[in-house]
Protein backbone atom coordinates (compact mmCIF):
# COMPACT_ATOMS: atom_id res chain seq x y z
CA UNK A 1 0.00 0.00 0.00
CA UNK A 2 1.28 3.11 -0.97
CA UNK A 3 0.57 6.96 0.13
CA UNK A 4 -2.42 8.62 -1.81
CA UNK A 5 -1.52 11.97 -3.34
CA UNK A 6 -4.52 13.27 -1.42
CA UNK A 7 -5.41 14.05 2.13
CA UNK A 8 -3.93 11.49 4.65
CA UNK A 9 -7.19 10.99 6.34
CA UNK A 10 -8.72 10.31 3.28
CA UNK A 11 -5.57 7.42 2.72
CA UNK A 12 -6.81 5.56 6.16
CA UNK A 13 -10.54 6.33 5.41
CA UNK A 14 -9.57 4.81 1.86
CA UNK A 15 -7.65 1.77 3.47
CA UNK A 16 -9.32 1.20 6.91
CA UNK A 17 -10.63 -2.77 6.40
CA UNK A 18 -6.81 -3.46 5.19
CA UNK A 19 -6.01 -2.18 8.77
CA UNK A 20 -5.60 -4.85 11.51
CA UNK A 21 -7.80 -4.65 14.68
CA UNK A 22 -4.91 -3.01 16.74
CA UNK A 23 -4.19 -0.37 13.74
CA UNK A 24 -7.47 0.34 13.14
CA UNK A 25 -7.57 1.67 16.95
CA UNK A 26 -4.80 4.38 15.74
CA UNK A 27 -7.05 4.90 13.18
CA UNK A 28 -10.28 5.34 14.74
CA UNK A 29 -8.20 8.13 17.65
CA UNK A 30 -6.88 9.91 14.23
CA UNK A 31 -9.95 10.56 12.78
CA UNK A 32 -11.59 11.76 15.33
CA UNK A 33 -8.66 13.97 17.16
CA UNK A 34 -6.86 15.30 13.57
CA UNK A 35 -5.81 18.51 14.83
CA UNK A 36 -4.58 17.08 18.02
CA UNK A 37 -2.81 14.15 16.38
CA UNK A 38 -0.21 15.92 14.57
CA UNK A 39 1.27 17.43 18.00
CA UNK A 40 1.63 13.95 19.73
CA UNK A 41 4.93 11.76 20.09
CA UNK A 42 4.52 8.41 18.60
CA UNK A 43 4.65 7.25 22.55
CA UNK A 44 1.25 9.36 23.24
CA UNK A 45 -0.59 8.65 19.96
CA UNK A 46 0.15 4.50 21.03
CA UNK A 47 -0.84 5.64 24.52
CA UNK A 48 -4.14 7.43 23.51
CA UNK A 49 -4.64 4.49 20.86
CA UNK A 50 -4.60 1.72 23.27
CA UNK A 51 -1.62 -0.08 21.60
CA UNK A 52 1.66 -0.82 21.07
CA UNK A 53 4.40 1.64 19.75
CA UNK A 54 5.47 -0.89 17.27
CA UNK A 55 1.74 -0.73 16.11
CA UNK A 56 1.64 2.81 15.68
CA UNK A 57 4.69 2.30 13.56
CA UNK A 58 3.45 -0.52 11.25
CA UNK A 59 0.44 1.58 10.95
CA UNK A 60 2.05 4.95 9.31
CA UNK A 61 4.41 2.12 7.21
CA UNK A 62 1.23 0.52 6.03
CA UNK A 63 -0.22 3.68 4.69
CA UNK A 64 2.82 4.17 2.88
CA UNK A 65 4.87 6.70 5.10
CA UNK A 66 8.39 6.01 6.03
CA UNK A 67 8.23 6.69 9.39
CA UNK A 68 6.26 8.31 12.35
CA UNK A 69 7.51 11.60 11.53
CA UNK A 70 6.71 11.70 7.98
CA UNK A 71 2.77 10.16 8.74
CA UNK A 72 2.78 13.76 11.24
CA UNK A 73 3.80 16.30 8.39
CA UNK A 74 1.17 14.30 6.39
CA UNK A 75 -1.49 15.16 9.10
CA UNK A 76 0.08 19.22 9.53
CA UNK A 77 -0.31 19.53 5.85
CA UNK A 78 -3.91 17.83 5.83
CA UNK A 79 -5.34 19.73 8.32
CA UNK A 80 -3.56 23.33 7.29
CA UNK A 81 -6.88 24.54 5.55
CA UNK A 82 -8.83 24.44 8.72
CA UNK A 83 -6.30 25.95 10.59
CA UNK A 84 -6.66 28.97 8.78
CA UNK A 85 -10.19 28.85 9.10
CA UNK A 86 -11.34 32.10 9.39
CA UNK A 87 -13.59 30.74 12.20
CA UNK A 88 -10.02 31.18 14.37
CA UNK A 89 -9.99 34.51 15.90
CA UNK A 90 -6.12 34.59 16.15
CA UNK A 91 -5.42 32.96 12.90
CA UNK A 92 -2.91 34.77 11.43
CA UNK A 93 -4.37 36.16 7.72
CA UNK A 94 -2.65 38.39 5.36
CA UNK A 95 -4.66 41.36 5.20
CA UNK A 96 -3.81 41.50 9.54
CA UNK A 97 -2.34 45.43 10.02
CA UNK A 98 0.98 45.46 12.58
CA UNK A 99 -1.02 45.84 15.62
CA UNK A 100 -3.33 42.67 14.92
CA UNK A 101 -0.63 40.82 13.95
CA UNK A 102 1.34 41.62 17.35
CA UNK A 103 -1.84 41.02 19.30
CA UNK A 104 -2.40 37.59 17.93
CA UNK A 105 1.10 37.02 18.46
CA UNK A 106 1.46 38.34 22.11
CA UNK A 107 -1.54 35.87 22.79
CA UNK A 108 -0.32 32.66 21.51
CA UNK A 109 3.06 33.29 22.54
CA UNK A 110 1.40 34.23 26.07
CA UNK A 111 -0.59 30.86 26.06
CA UNK A 112 2.67 28.92 25.72
CA UNK A 113 4.15 30.54 28.92
CA UNK A 114 0.70 29.87 30.66
CA UNK A 115 0.84 26.23 29.61
CA UNK A 116 4.35 25.91 30.42
CA UNK A 117 2.95 26.84 33.95
CA UNK A 118 -0.03 24.43 33.81
CA UNK A 119 2.55 21.77 33.20
CA UNK A 120 4.81 22.64 35.81
CA UNK A 121 5.80 19.99 38.57
CA UNK A 122 7.72 21.71 41.45
CA UNK A 123 9.02 18.57 43.42
CA UNK A 124 10.96 17.92 39.55
CA UNK A 125 12.17 21.55 39.28
CA UNK A 126 13.58 21.41 42.35
CA UNK A 127 15.58 18.09 41.81
CA UNK A 128 17.07 19.50 38.78
CA UNK A 129 18.17 22.56 40.61
CA UNK A 130 19.72 20.24 42.75
CA UNK A 131 21.27 18.54 40.58
CA UNK A 132 22.45 21.08 38.80
CA UNK A 133 23.93 22.83 41.75
CA UNK A 134 25.76 20.29 42.80
CA UNK A 135 27.35 18.98 39.57
CA UNK A 136 30.97 20.17 39.02
CA UNK A 137 30.32 20.63 35.33
CA UNK A 138 27.65 20.90 33.52
CA UNK A 139 27.40 20.11 29.49
CA UNK A 140 24.39 22.65 28.22
CA UNK A 141 23.49 20.78 25.19
CA UNK A 142 20.83 20.68 22.08
CA UNK A 143 20.54 19.77 18.41
CA UNK A 144 19.51 22.48 15.62
CA UNK A 145 17.63 25.32 17.43
CA UNK A 146 17.68 23.59 20.08
CA UNK A 147 21.47 24.05 20.66
CA UNK A 148 20.28 27.85 20.15
CA UNK A 149 18.28 27.58 23.74
CA UNK A 150 21.26 25.68 25.05
CA UNK A 151 23.69 27.84 24.54
CA UNK A 152 21.60 30.89 26.36
CA UNK A 153 21.34 28.89 28.93
CA UNK A 154 25.02 28.41 29.66
CA UNK A 155 25.67 32.05 29.05
CA UNK A 156 22.46 33.08 31.69
CA UNK A 157 24.21 30.56 34.18
CA UNK A 158 27.32 32.40 34.24
CA UNK A 159 26.30 34.72 36.29
CA UNK A 160 25.90 31.82 38.83
CA UNK A 161 28.83 29.80 38.25
CA UNK A 162 30.91 29.37 35.34
CA UNK A 163 31.07 25.65 34.96
CA UNK A 164 27.82 25.62 32.61
CA UNK A 165 29.65 24.95 29.20
CA UNK A 166 27.98 24.89 26.30
CA UNK A 167 28.70 21.99 23.41
CA UNK A 168 27.18 22.54 20.07
CA UNK A 169 28.71 20.21 17.48
CA UNK A 170 26.91 16.55 18.07
CA UNK A 171 30.82 14.83 17.37
CA UNK A 172 31.83 17.36 20.17
CA UNK A 173 29.12 15.86 22.17
CA UNK A 174 29.74 12.88 22.39
CA UNK A 175 33.24 13.08 22.99
CA UNK A 176 33.07 15.61 25.67
CA UNK A 177 29.83 13.03 27.35
CA UNK A 178 32.34 10.31 27.09
CA UNK A 179 34.67 11.90 29.22
CA UNK A 180 31.89 12.91 31.73
CA UNK A 181 32.11 11.36 35.62
CA UNK A 182 29.13 11.00 37.93
CA UNK A 183 29.93 14.03 39.62
CA UNK A 184 28.65 15.76 36.35
CA UNK A 185 25.57 16.22 34.71
CA UNK A 186 23.93 17.37 31.32
CA UNK A 187 21.25 19.96 30.78
CA UNK A 188 19.99 19.10 27.28
CA UNK A 189 17.21 21.01 25.33
CA UNK A 190 15.02 19.00 22.48
CA UNK A 191 11.46 19.76 22.19
CA UNK A 192 10.21 16.70 20.39
CA UNK A 193 12.82 14.63 22.82
CA UNK A 194 12.85 11.99 20.00
CA UNK A 195 16.17 12.46 17.68
CA UNK A 196 18.93 10.35 17.08
CA UNK A 197 21.70 12.22 17.79
CA UNK A 198 20.68 13.07 21.40
CA UNK A 199 19.87 9.36 21.99
CA UNK A 200 23.28 8.31 21.25
CA UNK A 201 24.71 11.79 23.50
CA UNK A 202 22.38 10.50 26.41
CA UNK A 203 23.07 7.03 26.16
CA UNK A 204 26.93 8.33 26.54
CA UNK A 205 26.00 10.34 29.61
CA UNK A 206 24.01 7.61 31.09
CA UNK A 207 26.83 5.14 30.72
CA UNK A 208 29.55 7.44 32.62
CA UNK A 209 26.94 7.93 35.23
CA UNK A 210 26.13 11.66 34.55
CA UNK A 211 22.92 12.84 35.50
CA UNK A 212 21.15 14.57 32.86
CA UNK A 213 18.09 17.21 32.75
CA UNK A 214 15.74 17.38 29.92
CA UNK A 215 13.32 20.38 29.22
CA UNK A 216 10.97 18.82 26.62
CA UNK A 217 7.69 18.96 25.37
CA UNK A 218 6.84 14.95 25.43
CA UNK A 219 7.81 13.84 28.93
CA UNK A 220 6.87 9.91 27.38
CA UNK A 221 9.57 10.53 24.60
CA UNK A 222 12.72 8.68 23.88
CA UNK A 223 14.77 10.79 25.04
CA UNK A 224 13.05 11.17 28.71
CA UNK A 225 13.43 7.57 29.24
CA UNK A 226 17.38 8.34 29.22
CA UNK A 227 17.04 11.64 31.87
CA UNK A 228 16.82 11.69 35.79
CA UNK A 229 14.85 15.10 35.44
CA UNK A 230 12.60 15.94 32.53
CA UNK A 231 11.07 19.41 32.99
CA UNK A 232 8.08 20.03 30.21
CA UNK A 233 7.79 23.09 28.40
CA UNK A 234 3.79 24.12 26.87
CA UNK A 235 3.46 25.29 23.62
CA UNK A 236 2.60 22.51 20.53
CA UNK A 237 4.08 22.68 17.85
CA UNK A 238 3.31 21.22 14.43
CA UNK A 239 5.98 19.26 12.21
CA UNK A 240 4.73 22.90 9.62
CA UNK A 241 6.44 25.11 12.48
CA UNK A 242 9.75 23.74 13.07
CA UNK A 243 11.65 25.80 14.75
CA UNK A 244 8.51 27.94 16.37
CA UNK A 245 8.83 30.86 18.52
CA UNK A 246 6.31 30.31 20.56
CA UNK A 247 7.61 26.86 21.60
CA UNK A 248 11.14 28.71 21.70
CA UNK A 249 9.72 30.77 24.29
CA UNK A 250 8.01 27.63 26.74
CA UNK A 251 11.72 26.61 26.89
CA UNK A 252 13.22 29.69 27.67
CA UNK A 253 10.39 30.63 30.24
CA UNK A 254 11.09 27.01 31.65
CA UNK A 255 14.80 27.97 31.80
CA UNK A 256 14.17 31.69 33.15
CA UNK A 257 12.17 29.66 36.75
CA UNK A 258 14.65 26.81 36.56
CA UNK A 259 17.38 29.58 36.37
CA UNK A 260 15.99 32.06 39.07
CA UNK A 261 15.56 28.79 41.37
CA UNK A 262 18.91 28.11 41.74
CA UNK A 263 19.65 31.98 41.86
CA UNK A 264 17.44 32.37 45.08
CA UNK A 265 19.04 29.30 46.96
CA UNK A 266 22.64 31.47 46.94
CA UNK A 267 21.44 34.94 46.57
CA UNK A 268 24.60 36.59 48.16
CA UNK A 269 26.83 34.35 45.54
CA UNK A 270 25.00 35.57 42.57
CA UNK A 271 24.55 39.19 43.54
CA UNK A 272 28.43 39.12 43.78
CA UNK A 273 29.18 37.15 40.58
CA UNK A 274 26.86 39.86 39.22
CA UNK A 275 28.91 42.55 40.03
CA UNK A 276 32.44 41.15 39.06
CA UNK A 277 30.65 40.51 35.68
CA UNK A 278 29.32 44.39 35.15
CA UNK A 279 32.99 45.10 36.43
CA UNK A 280 35.12 43.35 33.79
CA UNK A 281 32.08 44.10 31.12
CA UNK A 282 32.48 48.12 31.87
CA UNK A 283 35.23 48.86 29.58
CA UNK A 284 33.17 47.40 26.52
CA UNK A 285 30.46 49.99 26.85
CA UNK A 286 30.72 53.51 25.20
Amino acid sequence: MTAASSNVFDTISRSYYELTAAERRTADYVLKNRDRSQYLSIGELAEESGVAEATVSRFCRRLGYKGYNAFKLAIANASAPKLDAASSDLTIRDGDDPMELARKLYAEESEAMLQTVSLLRPAELDKAAEILKGARKVLCMGQGGSMILASEAAHLFSVYDGKFIPVSDSHMQLIASATLSPEDAVLFFSYSGATRDMMETLSVVRQQGARTVLITRFPRSPGAALADVVLQCGSNESPLQHGSVPARIAQLFLLDILFTRICLSDPDACRENRQRIAAVLAEKHL
